[in-house]
């Protein structure tokens, strides 16, 4: 049907009051109005008492659960690199505190606060970030913040007393912590539960492989060129990844980019607009945000077992990395007599322990794969603790490597021992951290950001006290028994996979928030194969369309890619595009949506479907 010129017109004037939006602007704000939204038809009256429903269109490009594989993957491998920016700053530093100690004429509990105000200030992340992401988006949270990371870490450098570079340190950290909690959010936005794992499993990298290489990279720094130089490095690495980052974000929360549709809507139409995820809601302030973003982790750990035992047991191993930074100078710079650029060295095998525990995730997340598909073909759902089996094996793994690296610190044993050691404990670490992560995040889904927020919070706090008597420590109790009480703290902690992979269902039953966040996913689910059944019978009514006529040289089914001018019967010329190729492994919607997408976009008498 052709529109009339009067409707003709009245669209152009709608066009002509469109809020002028600049690419500096869209840029930060990662959304944009298309042509596509203006002309969109919503539901409802758009007055006060019966708005306009705002929602994403079938194919909308801003939905980011229907962006590219690659770009998916751009964007998240982006935030990791991010995230090991950051958390390779915490210990960068640490291979300088000799010179601090020297050049300030401080103590070495004074030195330390360097990195202990620097983990502290992780702690800062879930109560700020979180909340101003949800109201100010994720895009915009994390590139204003991250900058001022950049900018408190690159003064750090030129501190001339000691109290100014600990407040520079303690910023750095806590603006740099937007990097712990924007990746989360962002591949949740982006990944089905399916695909989850692996991705998961290279994000949970980062804050591990970024402290095992600061050693590393600081030890030689501070040797050569002096401490000022270790935060310098760090501070052009960050700036280097922000760069980046920003040219391949975009903003993936959906309720606000459908809040901002919704705003631009109602300025452009002059009639009332609201988000399908706010409708019937009160809009909540960034007050309002921020203490829930206060009270309700705490509200979790207190009430909610799950929450409080997976936090301990990251937040305890977690710490024990840290815990290293003092833990392997005092073993390889005290006791062998190494210089100071080649005591950091043994991180190596730390850093390899890392990665061959990516490589397992990678192996855990086809296994993972395999059981969903066949608990689907059944008609029925893996739960939660599936996720478990990489806790149970890397809970066996840390006591093994933490007894091991202990009790062959002596001098008289060879230097490849303990660090094969370390390789064994890094790799459990991350098994069970990934394990831990991905498990409350399955039993939490509408309160996974609180329940998150609770690990972030606990593991910090731990991570920052650790270092602070690490030395002392170890001057009284020796290297063998000073490197024995993180490996008995692990035994201890070790039954925690077990029990929730037996009891976890009863456990979640019971619990406040985990039957909560059950029965909303329950409904949404009910909710999507509805859809999706809807979506299948549209594909069968335009399939039997499209074999009905006859589309010049292009086939019923056209090649994938295939981008063509095309001249139909009433003379029009419009350009067609048929098809992209859908990426495996997504949800059964988004297959449906892609394959309809090709149908829709063919000419069918001057018209599109």
């Amino acid at each position: 049907m052709v529109n009339s010129p009067h409707s003709a017109n009245t669209d152009d004037q709608t066009r002509d009051r469109s809020p002028k939006t600049s690419r500096f602007q869209a840029l930060f704000r990662g959304t944009r109005l298309s042509e596509d939204d203006r002309d969109q038809v919503f539901a409802g009256n758009g007055t006060p008492e019966d708005p306009h429903i705002v929602e994403h269109r079938r194919f909308d490009s801003q939905d980011a659960m229907n962006f590219s594989k690659g770009r998916k993957w751009t964007i998240a491998l982006s935030q990791a690199l991010s995230f090991f920016a950051v958390t390779f700053g915490s210990s960068v530093y640490a291979s300088g505190i000799p010179q601090v100690m020297e050049h300030f004429h401080v103590s070495s509990e004074v030195a330390v606060l360097g990195l202990a105000l620097y983990v502290l200030g992780f702690a800062v992340g879930p109560v700020l970030w979180v909340p101003m992401s949800e109201v100010y988006g994720r895009r915009l949270t994390f590139l204003v913040s991250y900058t001022a990371h950049i900018a408190f870490t690159a003064a750090a450098p030129g501190a001339s007393t000691i109290t100014c570079l600990l407040v520079l340190r303690f910023f750095a950290g806590a603006f740099g912590s937007s990097a712990q909690t924007n990746p989360g959010g962002m591949i949740a936005d982006m990944f089905s539960k399916e695909e989850r794992g692996l991705i998961m499993g290279v994000f949970a990298a980062s804050p591990f492989l970024g402290p095992a290489l600061g050693p590393i990279v600081g030890g030689f720094v501070a040797e050569t060129i002096g401490w000022r130089w270790t935060l310098g490095v760090n501070a052009i690495l960050s700036g280097t990844v922000w760069i980046a980052a920003m040219l391949v974000i975009s903003e993936t929360y959906a309720p606000y980019i459908l809040r901002s549709r919704a705003k631009t809507l109602s300025q452009l139409k002059q009639r009332v607009y609201v988000s399908r995820l706010d409708a019937g809601k009160a809009p909540k302030t960034i007050s309002e945000e921020l203490s829930i973003s206060f009270t309700r982790p705490w509200v979790l750990l207190a009430r909610e077992p799950i929450v409080l035992l997976t936090a301990l047991y990251i937040s305890i191993i977690y710490a024990t990395l840290y815990m290293f930074f003092a833990a392997i100078p005092s073993v390889f710079e005290g006791s062998r007599g190494w210089n100071q650029g080649t005591a950091g060295l043994p991180f190596v095998g730390v850093a390899i322990g890392i990665c061959l525990a990516v490589v397992a995730c990678g192996v855990e997340n086809k296994r993972y794969a395999r059981m969903t598909a066949a608990a689907a073909a059944d008609g029925q759902a893996l739960g939660p603790e599936t996720r478990l089996h990489g806790a149970m094996i890397g809970a066996i793994a840390l006591p093994i490597g933490l007894f091991s690296f202990a009790w062959t610190t002596y001098p008289s044993v060879h230097w490849i021992i303990p660090v094969i050691s370390a390789t064994v404990f890094s790799c459990g670490l991350v098994m069970v951290f990934i394990s831990l992560i991905s498990y409350p995040v399955d039993s939490y889904t509408v309160y996974v950001a609180s329940a998150l927020g609770a690990n972030t919070v606990l593991r910090s706090f731990l991570a920052t006290a650790f270092p602070l008597f690490t030395d002392q420590m170890y001057a009284a109790l020796g290297d063998q028994w000073a490197s024995s009480i993180p490996a008995f703290l692990v035994v201890g902690c070790l039954p925690f996979p077990f029990l929730f992979y037996k009891y976890g269902q009863q456990i979640r039953s019971r619990c406040k928030y985990a039957a909560e966040a059950a029965a909303m996913l329950e409904m949404m689910q009910r909710r999507d194969e509805a859809r999706a059944s809807e979506i299948e019978k549209d594909m069968e009514n335009i399939q039997s369309l499209m074999e009905s006529r006859t589309y010049g040289e292009c086939p019923p089914d056209p090649p994938k890619r295939l981008r063509k001018r095309q001249s139909v019967k009433d003379g029009h010329s419009l350009e067609v595009e048929l098809g992209r190729k859908a990426d495996r492994g997504v949800e059964p919607i988004a297959k449906y949506d892609r394959r309809l997408q090709q149908y829709q976009r063919v000419v069918s008498g001057g018209q599109i479907i």
